[in-house]
C-alpha cells in the first residue's frame, strides 16, 4: 500500500535527510555507543541542516513552518537507520511545543536561537525514582523567594541529561493544590546546585545519554517559569499526545524497517537445501507480519494527518503508542527468531534492534497506562 500523506516536498525532504545521517551520524554512530553519548557536534550540524526548529519561528533561526509531518519524517528516517543516539525528537517534537506555546517573547529571545542552531541543547524533567507514569505523585518542588524559586528534588531517567543546556523541570510549586499546584520551570546549565549524576547504563540505546538529575536549592528565576504558575499539569496533558504520537510512528518505522531486512535474509538464507523462508511455518510468520504492519501503518497515517491539522486526540495517541510500540516488540521478537542463531550476534542489526526497542513499551507513558487513558475516555 502506498502512502499518500506526503507531498513532492515532503520527499525532497526525506531525501536530505537521508544525506544527513550518511553524512553526520552513520559513520560515527558506533563510537558514540561506546561513548554512551553522541558528539555535540552532531547538534550544530543538524541546526545548520535546518532540522531543528522546523515549526520555530523564522526571526530566531527556525523554519517556520507548522507541519508536523517534517518531523515524522525526520524520525522515520532515523529508526530506519538504526541510529537513535541524537535525541532530536526530545528536542524537536516533545520540548519544541512546550516552548513555542508557553514562552514570553524575552524567554524566546533568550532561548530560541540557540534552540534552532543546536546550540542549546534541551531535555525534559518528569519522571523521579519513586514517580514514573504518575506525574501527580511528583516530590520536586519549587518554593517562591523573592524573585526566584528554590528547587529540591530529584529526576531520573532523563533524555539528553547529559548534553542539556535547558531542561525543563516538572516540579510543584503548591504541594497542597495537587495536579493544580504543579508549574514548568526551565533550569539552565551551570545554575547553582543543579547537578547531573550518572549517565545510565541502559540495556539499549547506548549511545544516547540518558541521565540522573540533581536539585539542591537551586534558585531559579521566576523569569525562567514556563506558562502560569499551577498550570503545569495541563500543559503536559496538552503535549502528551504528541510525544506519544512521535514513539508510535517511530516503533512503526522500526519495525517495518525489521520486517524488510528479515524478509531479505530468508529470502537468501538456505537450510535444508532451500531458503528458510519457503518453510511453511516461516511463510506464514512472515505473512502475519507483513498483515500487522499494513494495518498499523493505516493507523498510524491516520494520526499523523490528524496531528498536523490539530485534530488528534490524547485517546488516539494513546492507542497509536500502546499498540505500535507492543507490536514493535513482537515484530522484532519473531525477526530474531527467523535469524537462528545469527540473530543473537550484535554484528546484526535485529540484534541491536532487540535490545533498542524493549524501552518503547515504557518510556513516554506505560502500555498500561495507554489502556487507562483509554479505558477513562470510555467512561468506565
Amino acid at each position: 500500500m502506498g502512502r499518500d500523506i506526503y507531498t513532492d516536498e515532503h520527499h525532497a525532504f526525506r531525501d536530505m535527510v537521508r544525506s544527513f545521517i550518511v553524512k553526520e551520524i552513520a559513520p560515527h554512530h558506533e563510537q558514540w555507543e561506546k561513548d554512551g553519548i553522541v558528539s555535540r557536534e552532531v547538534w550544530l550540524a543538524a541546526g545548520r541542516a535546518g532540522l531543528l526548529g522546523i515549526d520555530m519561528p523564522e526571526e530566531f533561526g527556525g523554519g517556520g513552518n507548522p507541519d508536523y509531518r517534517y518531523y515524522v519524517i525526520f524520525n522515520e528516517e532515523l529508526a530506519k537507520a538504526g541510529v537513535h543516539g541524537p535525541g532530536f525528537a526530545v528536542h524537536n517534537d516533545i520540548n519544541g511545543g512546550y516552548l513555542r506555546q508557553l514562552c514570553t517573547d524575552e524567554q524566546k529571545r533568550r532561548w530560541f536561537p540557540g534552540y534552532c542552531s543546536g546550540e542549546i541543547i534541551t531535555a525534559i524533567a518528569m519522571t523521579e525514582p519513586a514517580a514514573g507514569s504518575d506525574l501527580q505523585g511528583i516530590r520536586t518542588t519549587a518554593v517562591g523567594d523573592g524573585d526566584d524559586y528554590v528547587l529540591n528534588g530529584s529526576k531520573t531517567f532523563i533524555s539528553n541529561g547529559i548534553l542539556a543546556d535547558l531542561v525543563i523541570v516538572v516540579a510543584k510549586t503548591d504541594p497542597a493544590a495537587g495536579a493544580k499546584g504543579v508549574s514548568l520551570l526551565v533550569v539552565e546549565r551551570g545554575m547553582a546546585g543543579f547537578e547531573r549524576g550518572r549517565n545510565l547504563d541502559k540495556v539499549g540505546m547506548h549511545a544516547q545519554d540518558t541521565a540522573e538529575l540533581f536539585f539542591d536549592n537551586v534558585r531559579v528565576p521566576k523569569a525562567n517559569l514556563l506558562g502560569e504558575e499551577g498550570m503545569g499539569f495541563i500543559y503536559l496533558m496538552r503535549n502528551l499526545a504528541r510525544e506519544r504520537l512521535s514513539i508510535g510512528a517511530t516503533a512503526q518505522a522500526a519495525a517495518e524497517t525489521a520486517f524488510e531486512q528479515t524478509l531479505e535474509y530468508c529470502k537468501t538464507r538456505e537450510a535444508f537445501g532451500r531458503p528458510i523462508g519457503k518453510f511453511q511455518h516461516n511463510r506464514f510468520t512472515l505473512a502475519e507480519m507483513k498483515t500487522e504492519l499494513t494495518v498499523s501503518r493505516a493507523f498510524t497515517d491516520e494520526c499523523i494527518v490528524k496531528e498536523s491539522a490539530g485534530e488528534l486526540t490524547a485517546d488516539e495517541a494513546a492507542m497509536l503508542k500502546w499498540w505500535n510500540t507492543e507490536l514493535l516488540k513482537r515484530v522484532v521478537d519473531r525477526c530474531v527468531q527467523l535469524h537462528g542463531g545469527y540473530g543473537y550476534m550484535t554484528e546484526y542489526p535485529i540484534a541491536k534492534a532487540y535490545q533498542d526497542v524493549r524501552i518503547q513499551t515504557i518510556f513516554g507513558g506505560t502500555t498500561e497506562i495507554m489502556k487507562e487513558i483509554i479505558g477513562r475516555g470510555l467512561g468506565v
